[in-house]
C-alpha cells in the first residue's frame, strides 16, 4: 500500500531521475563511511551497545516521522514477519561487522563484504524454481575467492594476526549469509506497507532484540559518552542508517538493480581511504590486487548470473 497522497511529492521524471542519482552517490558515499563510524563508536561502546542504540535511535526516530507524516503501519501478521527479517538482515550483518572490526581493520572488513552477492546467488539457486548455478558462475566466484585468499595470506603489513584476520573474514561471511538469507526471506512476505517504514520496523526491532545484551554489557562495564564514540554514534545514526538507507530504498524504486549495485564497488574504495586517512590502516599492493580480484569475480557472477535468469 503507498502512503497518502498528501505526503508524495509531485516532480517530473527528470527530476525524479536526478534525485536518484544524487540517492545512489549518497549510498555509495555514507555507507562507506560506516566502516570508520563503527571502528570509532568501538573506541568507547561494547558492540552489543553500539548496535542496539543505534538501531533503537535510527529505527525510532524514522518510524515517528513517518507516522507524523500519515504512512501506516503493516497488519499485525505483516509486521511481526518485517521484524523478524530485520533482526536477520540488519542484526546478523551488522552484528557481525560489528564484532570483526574489533580484530580486523575496517577497510579489510569492507572489502570481504563485496563478496555478500556470492550469497545472494547461491541461496536464490536452493530455492525452488531458483536459478541453477553454471560454470561460469561458478568459476567467477572462485575468482572473487581468490582475491579473499590474497588479502588472508600472512602478511607483515597487517596490524593484525593472521588468525585475527581468517577470523575476521568468516564472522564477516557469516554475517554476509544472513543479509542474503534474510533479504530473500523478505521477498517471500506481502508487502502492505511502504519500504521506508518496513525499515523503520525492522531497525526498531534490532535495537529492541539487542536492548537485554547491551544492557548486560552496560553492568558489566558501564558506558561512558566521550566525545568521539559518541559523535560517531550519532554519525551512523543519521548518515548510517536513516539517510542511507532512505536514499537506498529511493535509488532502487528509480534505477535499474544493476545501477544501483555499482554501491557495491564504491563502498570498499571509501572505507579503505577512510582507514587509511585515520588509523592508518595498511593498503599496498597486495590489498590493491585482492580488492580488484574480488571486484572482477563479483562482476562476473553478477553478469552470468543475469544471463542465467533470462535463459
Amino acid at each position: 500500500m503507498q502512503p497518502p497522497a498528501a505526503t508524495e511529492l509531485e516532480v517530473t521524471p527528470e527530476k525524479s531521475l536526478t534525485r536518484a542519482y544524487l540517492a545512489l552517490a549518497s549510498v555509495c558515499f555514507f555507507w562507506g563511511t560506516t566502516y570508520l563510524g563503527i571502528r570509532m563508536a568501538l573506541e568507547g561502546f561494547a558492540p552489543t551497545v553500539l548496535i542496539s542504540l543505534r538501531f533503537l535511535f535510527s529505527g525510532g526516530l524514522l518510524l515517528a516521522f513517518l507516522l507524523l507524516r500519515g504512512y501506516r503501519l503493516p497488519p499485525w501478521p505483516e509486521l511481526w514477519r518485517t521484524a523478524l527479517t530485520g533482526v536477520i538482515i540488519i542484526g546478523g550483518g551488522n552484528g557481525f561487522l560489528t564484532y570483526a572490526e574489533q580484530i580486523i581493520p575496517s577497510g579489510l572488513a569492507a572489502i570481504f563484504i563485496t563478496l555478500a552477492p556470492f550469497w545472494f546467488v547461491g541461496l536464490d539457486s536452493l530455492l525452488p524454481n531458483g536459478p541453477r548455478l553454471h560454470g561460469p558462475t561458478l568459476l567467477s566466484m572462485g575468482i572473487g575467492l581468490v582475491g579473499a585468499v590474497v588479502l588472508a595470506l600472512p602478511s607483515e603489513s597487517y596490524p593484525v594476526s593472521t588468525r585475527n584476520i581468517l577470523l575476521g573474514a568468516l564472522m564477516l561471511q557469516a554475517g554476509s549469509a544472513l543479509w542474503a538469507g534474510g533479504s530473500v526471506l523478505q521477498r517471500r512476505i506481502t508487502k502492505a506497507a511502504h519500504p521506508f517504514m518496513a525499515g523503520a520496523v525492522q531497525q526498531l526491532a534490532v535495537g529492541v532484540v539487542f536492548a537485554p545484551f547491551a544492557l548486560g554489557a552496560h553492568l558489566q562495564n558501564p558506558v561512558v559518552f566521550d566525545a568521539r564514540p559518541t559523535w560517531a554514534l550519532g554519525y551512523l545514526v543519521v548518515f548510517g542508517a536513516i539517510v542511507g538507507y532512505s536514499s537506498y530504498i529511493y535509488a532502487l524504486s528509480h534505477l535499474p538493480v544493476s545501477v544501483v549495485s555499482v554501491y557495491n564497488y564504491v563502498n570498499p574504495v571509501v572505507a579503505v581511504a577512510l582507514g587509511w586517512l585515520f588509523y592508518r590502516e595498511p593498503f599496498g599492493y597486495r590489498e590493491a590486487a585482492g580488492m580488484m580480484i574480488i571486484f572482477v569475480g563479483v562482476a562476473l557472477v553478477k553478469r552470468f548470473s543475469m544471463r542465467n535468469k533470462t535463459a
